[in-house]
């Protein structure tokens, strides 16, 4: 029928096709599959009438031994039914008997065709994700509906957990099959009569030994989650979409996935603001792998030698009784230790890190128990790594119960793709290892709040919320951010993210021996500033082993920067950096040199600086200016005193905006400030509504002055009749000439300079190295700083005719650069696309010549040659600056 040789004619040795193809079970002992065909099928027949569940039951149990081929197909000789066993894809059964070939043959004979010759065509379409997605954006659907309507929202997060694990169950077989579906249909214009059958359910759930719902029986699930008849009434339209979610195959639903969507749903407002975002797998395990299951493994493969050594390649069955009880000692201490390993998730979200470390652990024992059966002979075990090992801490009520049905959605569906029986009397079982509260402050006694105690676990892994130093007070409170200050004061800076204080915590649980390893995630800017001082401690007391320093993220739908970060008591053997072996790992998460050494220099003290903070809307466009200029006051004072053209970092990246701003100094009294009639009116109309209003008394009492004037960088810039400016954040590190009559904003780090030599040095290669490595970054753009960037930076020491080299070389550049900015005569259309970021990007010929003609004279004045690679320049940078800090 469809022209394919059998296996005696294709393979008489049976190599790669054959009938009788044994095979080691999981449960231990040999069978045989049907039919194999390597890398093709395996098939397993039953006598008609025969119930093929347990024939696939049988083919997952030869699944491992028959090298996981991509389909398994069983058979009663009336009916057919090919399961799809494609890794990362929603598992699909395509079902069929010989009436439907005898009549209606085009689609049966596709599938065995494929089966045959080509299970590629047999590949779902759909991953697990996009099946979750749809899922998540139903019952999100469902959970903003119920919560319009008035009811609680913890008491709606419960009530979908228990729709959403019905679901799971009648498509996984723990309910009988459809029951929820079937009720949903059947009562979808009487919410009345739903409701009460639902509760009905509930009841039988909830009770010990369960009970029969109507001809069906219903087992027993308790674990807290089915706690009685209690559900929320739902409307005809919410019964509608049920049934849509309904259709979806739920067995095949990827929880760490959904868990994120579906608490987005319960509760928008309250984890995103504070940076819980879903992270999928492969990222997940990008930690979960090197933190938790690589130490095993290396563990795994010791044994196997020693056991080696011992069975000397016999069975357990025929070694000497103390052989025998030496290798049975060695398994068992190695299993136990699978077995009783835990792992906290201090931030744990909705359980993703949890049910992702869950699946590898029980994965990892199967392997040692299918090494066990096959080698030694040994009678298979049933696996015990379950979720009793698993730890959790979350504040959100919601994620907290969430994590609970995501890790036994997790759990029942690894035992039932395995081939083993789930538990049962009761199904679920609490899990109370996952606590409801702060991680970071116990608030047990609010007079007295103290530091969090986490419970002791072998490994910390998870992703604790970001949230930068300066949103701590507006996102969290000015009490609770004043409380995390004190309960961590000399261990977290005040300016750090909100993450740092889990680095900390677990580099603390380490340095206690309360836990071996910790892996976490934290945003990208944890290598530089005020961040960085938790992982200066964290290499004080212990060391990284794992890092991937700056990782493509999505954060609340935007796109962001994160670290991964894997850390010790300094035990780890080797190290890993973005994938690739390295001898250390610096606490800026670089592998060369460690810049982190570098100190400030006395000698740059006082020149660079952040521009001014306003505080409040005091620019203004230059049609709106230009008028006040020449206004008229009452003591004949003229406006241009406190009118200034404005600049911040878009002016110099993109084109100047002909930006003003009202500038009345660092103390100018209200009374003399509105002797300057028209700019004092337009900050008191546009400003002060918005001033007032600030929770600093300072910044709300005195509106009319700006918040940060920066009085040391308008006393270092007096006199100047030109200063450097560079882009506080910005792709291309640039420097260009500010006039001295502009006030530059926050966002320009002025270098109170007016000299071509000082240009050139900071636009060179050189500094540019140096100004990469030590400043922080905000997602692909570097950040410069007036401290460890500048201040740190060693300047040449070079001859006059050396200083002179670069200034002609670093006029040169500028000159063409202005060329280039500003042709004569063109129009404003052609000027639009002349920005120094464009240039930059393009880097014409002219341009590179130029800085090479600079970068030559710069490495010239250092004593260095213009062939130096970029680590050489970092190591002579770093000497000079240690040399001239000592002394």
């Amino acid at each position: 029928m469809l022209g394919h040789p059998t296996p005696n004619q294709a393979d008489p040795t049976g190599d790669n096709y054959a009938f009788e193809k044994g095979a080691e079970k999981t449960e231990g002992g040999d069978g045989f599959a049907d039919v194999w065909k390597k890398g093709f099928f395996g098939w397993e027949y039953k006598g008609k009438r025969k119930d093929l569940k347990a024939a696939y039951s049988q083919l997952l149990e030869y699944r491992e031994a028959l090298e996981n081929p991509p389909l398994l197909v069983v058979c009663d000789l009336d009916r057919f039914e090919v399961h799809t066993n494609f890794t990362g894809t929603i598992k699909q059964v395509h079902a069929f008997d010989l009436n439907d070939l005898a009549t209606n043959p085009t689609e049966p004979l596709r599938i065995l065709r494929a089966v045959m010759g080509d299970p590629e065509r047999l590949r779902p379409d759909i991953r697990p994700e996009d099946l979750t997605e749809d899922a998540a954006r139903a019952f999100a659907r469902l959970a903003l509906s119920l919560r319009d309507r008035g009811h609680d929202s913890q008491s709606v997060a419960h009530f979908l957990d228990e729709l959403l694990f019905c679901l799971f169950a009648e498509d996984a077989g723990l309910l009988p099959k459809g029951l929820l579906t079937r009720v949903v249909n059947a009562f979808r214009t009487n919410p009345v009569a739903f409701n009460a059958q639902l509760a009905e359910v509930f009841v039988h759930m909830s009770t010990k030994g369960g009970g029969n719902f109507g001809t069906e029986h219903i087992d027993w699930f308790n674990g807290s989650l089915f706690d009685g008849a209690e559900v929320i009434p739902l409307e005809t339209a919410e019964l509608d979409v049920l049934a849509q979610v309904a259709k979806l195959d739920w067995a095949e639903i990827e929880p760490a996935i959904f868990g994120t969507l579906f608490e987005r749903g319960l509760d928008p407002d309250r984890r995103t603001q504070l940076g819980a975002h879903y992270t999928d797998r492969d990222s997940i395990s990008r930690l979960v792998q090197p933190v938790l299951i690589d130490p095993l493994r290396r563990d795994f493969a010791a044994l196997k030698v020693e056991v080696a050594e011992l069975t000397m390649g016999y069975p357990l069955n025929r070694l000497a009784p103390a052989r025998k009880k030496a290798v049975q000692a060695k398994l068992g201490e190695f299993l136990t230790r699978i077995r009783t390993i835990t792992v906290l998730d201090p931030a744990c979200g909705s359980g993703n890190f949890l049910y992702i470390a869950l699946q590898a652990l029980k994965s990892l024992e199967r392997e040692v128990l299918l090494w066990a059966s096959t080698t030694l002979r040994m009678p298979m075990q049933y696996p015990q790594v379950g979720p009793h090992q698993l730890h959790g801490i979350e504040i959100n009520p919601y994620a907290a119960e969430l994590t609970r049905v995501t890790i036994w959605i997790g759990e029942i569906q690894w035992m039932l793709h395995n081939g083993f029986a789930y538990l049962r009397d009761p199904i679920l079982r609490p899990l109370n290892n996952i606590e409801t509260r702060d991680a970071l402050i116990d608030w047990s006694e609010p007079e007295h709040p103290r530091e969090a105690e986490w419970p002791s676990a072998d490994v910390i892994i998870g992703n604790p919320p970001f949230l930068g130093g300066k949103l701590l007070r507006s996102n969290l409170g000015a009490d609770y951010v004043e409380t995390l200050f004190q309960v961590f004061g000399g261990r977290v800076p005040r300016e750090a993210d909100f993450v740092t204080y889990w680095h900390e915590k677990a580099r603390a649980m380490i340095e206690a021996r309360r836990t071996e390893r910790a892996g976490l995630l934290a945003t990208q800017g944890i290598r530089g500033g005020a961040n960085r001082k938790v992982l200066e401690r964290i290499k004080q007391t212990g060391d990284i082993f794992l890092a991937w320093s700056d990782e493509p993220w999505v954060l609340s739908g935007a796109a962001v920067h994160v670290s991964f970060l894997g850390y010790d008591d300094g035990s780890a053997n080797e190290k890993l950096l973005n994938g690739h072996l390295v001898s250390e790992i610096n606490s800026d998460l670089t592998a060369d040199i460690d810049l982190t050494k570098a100190r400030r220099l006395s000698e740059n003290l006082g020149i660079a600086f952040m521009g001014d903070t306003k505080g409040g809307p005091f620019e203004l466009p230059g049609e709106l200016a230009y008028p006040l200029l020449d206004g008229h006051n009452p003591d004949g004072r003229s406006n241009r005193a406190v009118l200034r053209p404005w600049v911040n970092g878009l002016d110099v990246t993109r084109r100047p905006r002909d930006m003003w701003i009202v500038d009345f100094g660092t103390h100018m009294s209200r009374e003399d400030a509105a002797l300057y009639e028209a700019p004092y009116a337009y900050v008191e109309a546009h400003v002060k509504p918005v001033r007032v209003q600030n929770k600093r008394e300072a910044y709300a009492e005195r509106w009319w002055l700006h918040v940060e004037p920066r009085s040391g960088m308008r006393v270092a810039l007096s006199g100047l009749s030109r200063y450097l400016g560079t882009p506080r954040i910005a792709k291309h590190r640039l420097f260009v000439w500010l006039g001295a009559d502009v006030l530059p904003d926050s966002q320009i780090i002025v270098i109170a300079r007016d000299d071509d030599y000082t240009f050139g040095v900071l636009q060179s290669r050189v500094h540019e190295l140096w100004a990469l490595r030590m400043g922080t970054q905000l997602e692909t753009r570097p950040r410069y700083t007036p401290t460890t960037t500048f201040e740190t930076f060693p300047f040449p020491r070079p001859s006059e005719a050396e200083r002179a080299a670069i200034a002609l070389s670093a006029k040169r550049l500028n000159d063409l650069r202005e060329g280039w900015l500003n042709p004569v005569g063109a129009s404003d259309e052609e000027l639009e696309p002349r920005t120094l970021t464009n240039l930059y990007n393009e880097r014409p010929a002219w341009l590179a010549d130029a800085h090479a003609v600079l970068d030559s004279a710069v490495l010239a004045a250092f004593g260095w040659t213009s062939d130096m690679s970029s680590v050489d320049i970092l190591e002579a940078l770093l000497k000079l600056n240690l040399e001239r800090a000592a002394s």
